[in-house]
């Protein structure tokens, strides 16, 4: 076999227009493309910055305002208190028999000695007839032996007993003048069960629900008792005050001022009643660092309950003459409290102040402000001192017509975009 060598198989012709041309090509495309959308970019921003540009710079930002005043601002403390009757008693037998007859209805209002429940009298009766004879048989002893010692007595002045006949006589009288007085005590113990075999209200107040019913046989001191009668008028709310302010609350005690207190619903939200304060603890409770008060209400409409929670809002004393703000106007800053106070040129300038005693609408400010003052009390976010204020507030019908030409020039500026 012969080893000739193969011949080369012909290769193909390469055109000056073909592939490496088209690449040329597209890649112009893609940088022209490139700098077109750059271009258009780029015209749009310096557009959107013309656009905005002038209408922001410098513009005014609207708030709202109040002007700061003098005037009398109450120093009230609240704190949370529970209504306490004055008197409460769980009405008792002081006998034991069966309860023969209930003269109150659950809920009823009493008054002092009035008959509550009538217990069986009769072991009671036949006692006292009892000892009375007994007192009776006693009685007409000892006045024989009376009789008795002074015959006694005479005979002995004429020699004719014994000295001591006559003195065992005394004795005897002494003797006998004891078991009387016995017999007289249990008399009178006796005539007492009968009283007390009526139970009467010890104090007026309102009865609660009955515990025994008629017909039972019941015993002194029984647990419960027959009811629970509580004095509703006047009754006490008895609160805690922190002791920090204790000496402000003492010397209005001492100087014979008398503090008022209103007694509020438990949501703080409506007025129940107005008392005065009464009495003030004797010591202070070292676990809480409070005292206790109580004040009293006259509660003639019953609308304060026994242990009901109430918020008691104590009237210390009242601030004359005291600079007041809105207190949605403080801010608070590094340095404390401040507020932004609208200056005649429409800018507004910051102001430090100390603030005082609140009732959660209104501050006492003790420096830093002064009647006429306005500070700004809505759309301080955004505020710095010497900013440029509008006050919408004091011209309505341009915040209007503003208001009503908004839609107008957002509509234009959007068709030409």
């Amino acid at each position: 076999m012969d080893d000739q060598p193969q011949p080369a198989s012909p290769s193909p012709a390469v055109s000056p227009s073909g592939r490496p041309r088209r690449h040329w090509v597209w890649i112009v495309l893609v940088l022209v493309l490139a700098a077109v959308l750059a271009f258009a970019f780029l015209g749009h921003r310096q557009k959107s910055s013309r656009k905005v540009g002038p209408s922001t710079a410098g513009a005014a930002q609207p708030v709202a305002v109040q002007t700061v005043t003098t005037g009398d601002m109450p120093v009230v403390l609240t704190e949370l208190g529970t209504v306490v009757p004055i008197t409460t008693v769980t009405v008792q037998t002081r006998v034991d028999g069966y309860l023969m007859d209930v003269k109150f209805t659950e809920g009823q209002h009493v008054k002092k000695d009035d008959l509550l429940a009538i217990i069986d009298p009769r072991p009671y009766e036949v006692a006292l007839r009892q000892y009375q004879g007994q007192l009776a048989q006693d009685q007409a002893q000892l006045d024989k032996a009376r009789v008795d010692s002074g015959r006694y007595q005479r005979l002995i002045r004429q020699d004719s007993v014994a000295a001591m006949t006559a003195k065992d006589q005394e004795y005897t009288v002494q003797q006998l003048e004891g078991t009387v007085k016995v017999d007289q005590a249990l008399v009178d113990t006796q005539k007492l069960d009968l009283i007390y075999c009526h139970v009467i209200a010890p104090v007026d107040g309102r009865v609660g629900i009955r515990a025994v019913d008629k017909g039972n046989y019941i015993t002194a001191a029984q647990s419960g008792g027959l009811v629970i009668l509580t004095q509703m008028q006047p009754i006490s709310v008895i609160f805690t005050l922190p002791q920090d302010q204790l000496p402000e609350v003492m010397d209005q005690l001492r100087a014979g001022q008398p503090l008022q207190v209103e007694a509020w619903n438990s949501s703080n939200t409506v007025k129940i009643s107005t008392g005065s304060v009464s009495a003030l603890d004797s010591q202070i409770d070292t676990s809480t660092g409070t005292v206790r008060l109580r004040a009293i209400f006259p509660n003639e409409d019953e609308h304060l309950f026994p242990n009901q929670f109430v918020n008691a809002r104590l009237l210390v004393k009242t601030l004359h003459d005291a600079i007041i703000v809105p207190s949605n106007a403080l801010q608070t800053g590094p340095n404390g409290q401040f507020v932004y106070v609208v200056k005649s040129d429409s800018t507004v300038e910051v102001r430090n102040v100390k603030p005082g005693i609140t009732d959660g609408t209104r501050t006492v400010v003790s420096d830093g402000l002064k009647s006429g003052d306005r500070v700004v009390t809505d759309g301080t976010d955004h505020l710095r001192a010497g900013a440029a204020v509008t006050i919408p507030a004091d011209h309505p019908d341009t915040a209007g017509t503003q208001q009503q030409t908004t839609p107008t020039t957002k509509h234009h500026r959007h068709s030409s975009d």
